[in-house]
């Protein structure tokens, strides 16, 4: 921006003064030109070879040249152009340093040419631009100033400088805003501007001791400029203000018999002045008898007033003193006080205690408000003094009750319990009324007795006990153990089991408890396909009179084993035999040979049944389903494939460590006219058998049977049969929740009777047997009976019906 108004007054300039040129030209042999300072370097001035008349061809050939002035040459010529022009920056405060009354600064050159030597004078006056701003010589000036100065008083003050000059230079002062100060502008004979700093208003040093002033110098230049300077006054002190006491009248209780030197009271007063204006001497003034000054000694420097001598409330209640408290200033100036002493009489015996009856240990049942001791109080003071307040601890359940004169009871208040606390420290505090009051104390001891008023209680209302089937008799199950806060006899519990008759079995007979810690323990090895859980309580009674008890449920959780073997239920074989099956060698490819089907007791997780083959004599021929054990063919059969195909499958389940059982299957291929004809006689049967209403009558009316017979069978047996403890109790028969159920397998595997009755059912049909479903003989859970079609046994070799009985140990079929 700067450098743009100066590129704009230089062209002012130099238009002005180029006309000026060509109408001076005529009458004076000095060529003139005006150009402002601080031109840009290589800048134009104008074209000298035209001004001068010069042929611009012969510039260089005739060596026209400037002189140089002072060492430093700041014009040149182009010779090819004949342009006069800046070759350095011209300062015309380094040109004319010096401030005249005119405003002209001249630069004179020579200019000179050969062939033939001619010379020109050129002048060139340089214009003055405003680029400097005013400054202070000093940025801060110090002034000292009394507070008694008058106002008007005036304060040389530095002025500020600007190398520029005209309307360029300082034109004016500013200060900033002030209640005190204010300034007057003066011109100096050069035309240089100075203020001086003049007091409006009085000074208070004791309101305001420093003064803090901007003075700023400004030109009159284009932008303007300006420059600042501090101005810090202090305001010097004047012993005007007198010193001041806090109060104009003191009032002092003073007990009797206060040791000498002890201190009454402390005067303070203060001086708003400063230095020796504000140092303050204290002493008694005239209306002070002498009495007062001999019983206490006043310190002239702090103003401390002190016992001198004994003070004796019967000769003096109340002594009175001025106190003057005085600067030292040139012209002194003071203040005074009064200060009244009341003596009081002194509080100087202790109040005193005595316990008249007491009873201790009683017990914690005693009733409230009744009275277990009984004290007295007395204080040899008299008035106030002898006046004695007895008090105990808010917290404690006890109280006083005044009785008497100076005859207090202490009584019960609320309910005691030895369980919560066992022992009371009862302290009686004394305290007279004096000033300050003396108290005293006493303490007494009182013990509990304790009673049975607590009933045990056991840390939960429920204990939920895991116990693994198959455990050892007379192992810790837990210790459900119960607290009574008592003492003593009363404290001292007995565990007992609260006797339950379920399926005539007590509980006496499974479970048995110490009676002494707790501890529960089993009388028998449990299993959990007969038991699962037990629910039943236990009894904690203390020895108290009378007892008192309270009881806990126990919730006993069978946690099943793998202790049961996969049992293969289908195709069914006798034991350790081997299942032969026929199938036509057309069978196509994804057809139903066989299924494996498995059965487990233990709980779900334990008894997921997975199928595998351990020999598989072509294993591109059948494929086995690992969850639900179908056995179907891969492919139709071959004129290579061996008519007789020998399989054995495992069925493993899911328990750590897994259990299993295998079947050996023989599959021998018949002819394609024997799967015609055996497709001929099954279709009939299996619909005649299958949408036989009658037939579904018959297997209802003989299932419901079946229940009816057991149920008659299970209550005979119970009725005649006496419980032996020496014996395990029958199965399901101490359960006090049991969910006998049947077992269950993953996804298509058998999960109930019926199903299995049903894969039996289908797979005798086929083989053209009646399938009839019978009970079960004792010990059995599935039978099965199958007789063939016609008249005449089956080709088993016992007559009677073939039974399946479900089997715990594992199951395995020779090859």
């Amino acid at each position: 921006m700067e450098s743009h108004i100066r590129g704009l007054q230089w062209i002012r300039y130099v238009s002005v003064f180029i006309c000026l040129y060509a109408s001076l030209r005529r009458t004076s042999a000095v060529t003139h030109y005006t150009i402002p300072e601080e031109m840009e370097e290589r800048s134009v001035v104008a074209n000298l070879a035209t001004d001068l008349g010069l042929d611009v061809q012969s510039l260089t050939k005739r060596k026209m040249r400037l002189d140089v002035i002072a060492n430093r040459k700041y014009l040149d010529v182009n010779r090819a152009t004949g342009d006069l022009y800046i070759l350095e920056r011209i300062d015309r405060e380094i040109l004319c340093p010096s401030k005249m009354t005119t405003s002209n600064c001249f630069l004179k050159l020579d200019a000179t040419i050969e062939n033939p030597i001619r010379m020109f004078n050129i002048e060139l006056e340089i214009v003055d631009i405003n680029d400097n701003a005013p400054q202070f010589r000093r940025d801060t000036m110090h002034l000292d100033i009394s507070e008694s100065t008058p106002t008007g008083e005036r304060f040389s003050l530095n002025h500020a400088v600007d190398p520029d000059f005209g309307t360029n230079s300082i034109k004016t002062y500013r200060l900033s805003e002030s209640e005190h100060f204010n300034i007057e502008i003066q011109t100096g004979r050069d035309g240089s501007k100075f203020a001086d700093l003049i007091l409006t208003k009085p000074l208070d040093r004791e309101k305001k001791a420093i003064h803090n002033l901007i003075l700023t110098a400004l030109d009159g230049g284009v932008p303007t400029r300006s420059g600042t300077a501090s101005i810090i006054v202090r305001v010097l002190d004047t012993n005007d203000n007198a010193p001041q006491f806090e109060k104009d009248n003191y009032t002092i209780n003073l007990s009797e018999n206060a040791p000498i030197g002890s201190l009454v009271a402390k005067l303070n007063a203060t001086d708003l002045d400063e230095g020796s204006n504000s140092d303050i001497e204290y002493s008694f003034s005239l209306y002070t008898s002498e009495k007062t000054q001999e019983t206490f000694g006043l310190n002239p420097t702090n103003g401390e007033i002190r016992v001198k001598s004994t003070i004796n409330y019967e000769d003096f209640k109340i002594y009175d003193m001025e106190i003057i408290a005085k600067d030292k200033g040139a012209n002194s100036l003071s203040s005074q006080c009064k200060l009244t002493v009341l003596v009081t009489d002194m509080n100087d015996n202790h109040p005193e205690i005595s316990i008249k009856s007491f009873h201790s240990p009683i017990k914690e049942d005693v009733v409230v408000d009744t009275v277990i001791a009984v004290v007295s109080v007395s204080d040899k003071d008299s008035g106030e003094n002898g006046i004695v307040d007895i008090h105990i601890s808010d917290t404690l359940p006890f109280s006083l009750k005044k009785s008497a004169d100076n005859y207090y009871e202490l009584v019960i208040s609320k309910p005691l319990d030895r369980e919560k606390v066992p022992e009371y420290a009862i302290t009686f505090t004394v305290t007279d009324r004096g000033s300050p009051p003396l108290f005293d104390n006493e303490t007494i001891t009182l013990e509990l007795l304790d009673v049975n008023d607590n009933v045990p209680q056991f840390p939960q209302s429920l204990y939920t006990i895991p116990v693994v089937e198959n455990n050892a008799p007379g192992a810790l199950l837990s210790s459900p153990t119960a607290f009574d806060p008592d003492l003593h006899e009363n404290q001292y519990l007995v565990y007992f089991i609260i006797e339950k008759e379920i399926a005539n079995t007590s509980m006496s007979m499974l479970f048995s408890i110490n009676p002494e810690n707790g501890n529960l323990y089993a009388l028998k090895t449990f299993d959990y396909e007969i038991e699962k859980e037990f629910l039943f309580h236990i009894e904690a009674r203390d020895s108290g009179i009378p007892p008192l008890s309270s009881n806990v449920t126990v919730h006993i959780i069978i946690m099943d084993q793998n202790d049961n073997t996969p049992v293969i239920v289908s195709p069914w074989r006798a034991h350790g035999s081997v299942v032969e099956e026929k199938i036509p060698r057309s069978t196509d490819k994804g057809s139903l040979v066989a299924k494996v089907i498995a059965i487990d007791t233990d709980s779900v997780h334990n008894s997921r049944i997975s199928y595998q083959f351990l020999v598989n004599t072509d294993a591109t021929l059948f494929s086995l389903d690992q969850y639900n054990g179908e056995i179907r063919t891969m492919r139709m059969f071959s004129y290579r494939d061996a008519r007789l195909q020998r399989l054995i499958v495992i069925a493993k389940d899911n328990g750590e460590p897994a259990l299993s059982a295998t079947v050996t299957i023989k599959l021998s291929t018949v002819e394609t006219a024997l799967k015609s004809y055996s497709d001929i006689t099954e279709e009939p049967l299996a619909y005649d058998i299958f949408f036989d209403h009658n037939l579904y009558l018959v297997i209802g009316l003989g299932f419901v049977s079946f229940l009816l017979l057991i149920t008659i069978l299970v209550t005979i047996v119970l009725k005649c049969q006496k419980p032996n403890p020496s014996k395990a109790a029958p199965p399901s028969r101490n359960s006090v929740i049991s969910s006998e159920r049947n077992s269950t397998f993953a996804d298509s595997t058998l999960v109930s009777n019926d199903a299995y009755w049903y894969s039996m059912f289908l797979e005798q049909t086929r083989k053209g047997k009646l399938v009839v479903r019978q009970p079960p003989p004792k010990g059995a859970r599935y039978v099965v009976s199958s007789l063939p079609r016609g008249t005449g046994l089956t080709e088993t070799s016992d007559s009677a019906a073939s039974t399946l009985q479900d089997s715990t140990t594992t199951s395995s079929s020779s090859s």
